[in-house]
């Protein structure tokens, strides 16, 4: 009979762990929460010190009544949940719905974490277990409380000023500000115009060209930012011979990257992998909780994936040494691996976790292929490479940096690289290895060397707009302004695109009308929940919370006024707006009656107020008073499939006009085009002419 019962979360664990302990060990799983607040009411009881309402989660019934058979037959009891707040919580919600929370039953349980699944880190945490820590339950209680008060306070609203099934998370709502004002910025946007210069030099002596860019004259820094001001410049150099004023020969060095946290490891399988988010953290969990591995059986590869640490064990960093001294030489060890230190910034680090590396880096990518399937080899071989680069040393480079004049004024300046010791790029190569670098370098060339003039060029530019978000930079952004942790950047990111207010198009995030109208909102009534700042305090009173410093309690209690006042006040006014169908200009054409504007999952539809007699439905097309340029037909306002707002011709798919940018009434004054909003400004869409009119002023 077992004497000892360990709890996991995930039933993937249960084979992997079991093996490592034992005929005397039961190791069974509570597949992850067994209690939660209900879906059906707030369940906080803000008249009893915001007391939480938990109950039993449907359909955990029998798996809790099986865990309470173990239970009674055990002498010892080892929560065994992941180890961070969500995982502490898990183990005190088990404590209850369990009863072994009793003083009795209490000195036959005990709390044990790992961060990985490997035989000796499983048995390590059975020598060295801890009572539950109450602080880091508190600290989720307090995210759980305070989100599940935004959430089922603001909602409703959204429901009944745009439609039903829409939520209002606190940290999706800031996610979806930042977005949004990201989408302002870039319609705001408006090119500007700059030329570069190229001058393609020969040496004398030397059968390729030195080539150089224009860098500015004698007094410095230079933008060129019209055609005539390019042509005169090449027109003097045409004319002046070119001479090298100063080379400067040296090393640079690029330092080997930190291994994976959870935002760095989403953002780069994002980049390289082209994995979504939620992918990332999916294939991650089935690598961290075992996979069968032929000759091995289950076996878990990876350190746990929730972190926001680069600190690597002792252990973890001998390994790394050894491997590294073996099988690259010791010239490719980083300077002081073996004492490596943890980097941290200004924010708490997660639980003081590892960052994200391989369990064994002796297990390499290729000796495991064959037992993986294709996703998780990819992103195996991605966080192996990424923790092995880590401990090796920094690549060199020899450096060439040559200053030239033309005559006695304009300034060129060239320069090139070449790889002396490739370093950690023998093993992680981060796309420099492929940098453009169309010079080679030339251990002669000197003040003395004879130039002439092959041939130079001017090319005209625009600067482009901020670019839009994609899941790894809106990820980094989170993660530098402090909002969320590891935890929940993907929930975050899915439940935006599940609710439809952004969709993803290629790799770009792109705000949908519905996203547009919740965020007006939110921005207007609840400004406090979507303040970047707010948030971002709000993860470090948590921290707060987790170090035992403030009491969890304390900070709804600080918040829950304000968040009431802004909702009456905000009821009060949807109340005073009496919310009806808007009538279009169509007629219905099965019963003649005027066609009404009503919101899908996709946005505005036309639909017969007749219904449901009258079933008949037409586009929605928001009509913008301006001619369509190609054929003289009306623009209109249309979305995407999947809700994405821009203007094209109603005689589609007959004309193919379309712009991202609302068309303006006003025309160019310069050419007589079509000019668009953009931002305050309108600019004219013609290729050649790019005129811009302060729209304020043309307004006026």
């Amino acid at each position: 009979m077992s004497k000892n019962l360990v709890i996991v979360e995930s039933p993937a664990k249960v084979k992997t762990i079991k093996k490592f302990l034992g005929s005397n060990y039961q190791v069974m799983a509570s597949q992850g929460h067994v209690r939660d607040l209900p879906k059906s009411q707030m369940g906080i009881d803000v008249e009893n010190d915001f007391e939480p309402k938990y109950i039993t989660i449907r359909g955990k019934g029998e798996l809790l009544a099986s865990l309470r058979k173990e239970v009674k037959k055990a002498d010892r009891i080892f929560l065994a949940t992941d180890p961070d707040r969500e995982g502490e919580a898990i183990s005190w919600h088990l404590m209850k719905a369990l009863k072994i929370d009793t003083p009795d039953c209490r000195k036959k349980v005990d709390r044990i974490t790992f961060n990985e699944i490997t035989k000796s880190a499983v048995k390590n945490s059975l020598k060295n277990p801890r009572e539950l820590n109450m602080d880091l339950v508190d600290a989720q209680q307090a995210r759980r409380v305070l989100d599940r008060i935004v959430g089922y306070g603001i909602s409703p609203l959204l429901w009944a000023k745009v439609k039903r099934g829409l939520s209002a998370g606190r940290v999706q709502s800031v996610a979806l500000r930042i977005i949004c004002d990201r989408e302002e910025e870039i319609d705001a946007f408006i090119p500007e115009e700059y030329w570069t210069i190229d001058a393609s030099l020969n040496v004398k002596g030397e059968k390729k060209p030195l080539n150089s860019k224009f860098y500015g004259d004698t007094d410095g820094k230079k933008e060129i930012r019209t055609g005539k001001e390019a042509k005169e410049i090449k027109k003097y150099c045409e004319k002046n011979s070119f001479r090298i004023q100063d080379v400067k020969k040296g090393e640079r060095v690029k330092k080997a990257p930190l291994p994976f946290t959870t935002s760095t490891m989403q953002q780069e399988a994002a980049s390289v992998l082209n994995f979504s988010t939620q992918k990332t953290m999916r294939v991650a969990q089935q690598l961290y909780e075992g996979v069968d591995i032929r000759g091995q059986g289950t076996v878990g590869l990876i350190s746990y994936l929730r972190t926001d640490s680069t600190r690597i064990s002792d252990e973890a960093m001998d390994a790394a040494v050894s491997y590294i001294s073996e099988n690259y030489g010791r010239e490719y060890l980083a300077e002081g691996a073996d004492k490596k230190k943890d980097k941290k910034n200004d924010q708490k680090i997660q639980d003081a976790h590892e960052a994200i590396r391989p369990t064994d880096i002796t297990r390499t990518p290729s000796s495991v292929k064959d037992s993986l399937s294709r996703e998780q080899f990819k992103l195996y071989q991605l966080i192996w490479r990424r923790f092995t680069a880590s401990c090796m040393a920094f690549a060199r480079y020899d450096t060439v940096n040559v200053r030239l004049i033309s005559g006695d004024r304009y300034i060129f300046t060239s320069s090139a690289s070449k790889l002396k010791f490739d370093g950690f790029l023998s093993v992680y190569d981060d796309g420099s290895r492929d940098e453009k670098n169309d010079n080679v370098l030339n251990g002669d060339l000197s003040e003395k060397s004879v130039l002439t003039l092959g041939s130079i060029a001017e090319k005209q530019h625009f600067t482009q707009p901020p670019a839009h978000y994609t899941e790894a930079s809106l990820v980094r952004t989170l993660e530098e302004l402090g909002i969320g942790r590891p935890s929940t950047y993907a929930p975050t990111i899915t439940t935006i695109i599940a609710r439809r207010y952004v969709t993803k198009e290629q790799k770009n995030l792109y705000v949908t009308e519905i996203g547009r109208a919740v965020n007006s909102i939110l921005k207007d009534a609840f400004p406090g929940i979507v303040d970047v700042n707010f948030t971002a305090n709000f993860e470090t009173l948590l921290d707060g919370v987790e170090e035992g410093k403030v009491q969890w309690k304390t900070i709804i209690e600080n918040f829950y006024p304000d968040l009431r006042e802004a909702v009456e006040k905000a009821e009060k006014e949807i109340e005073k707006i009496k919310i009806q169908d808007e009538e279009s200009d169509e007629i219905c054409s099965n019963c003649g009656r005027r066609m009404v504007v009503k919101y899908g999952p996709h946005g505005k539809f036309l639909a017969c107020p007749g219904f449901p007699d009258c079933r008949n439905t037409m586009p929605y097309y928001e009509k913008t008073g301006v001619s369509c340029p190609k054929c003289g037909k009306e623009l209109v306002m249309k979305t995407t499939r999947k809700g994405r707002r821009y203007y094209g011709c109603i005689g589609y798919p007959d004309c193919d006009f379309m712009s991202w940018n609302r068309p303006s009434k006003e025309v160019c004054p310069k050419c007589g085009g079509m000019m668009v909003e953009k931002g305050s400004h309108l600019l004219c869409i013609n290729e050649e002419c790019k005129t811009v009119v302060d729209r304020k002023k043309e307004e006026a």
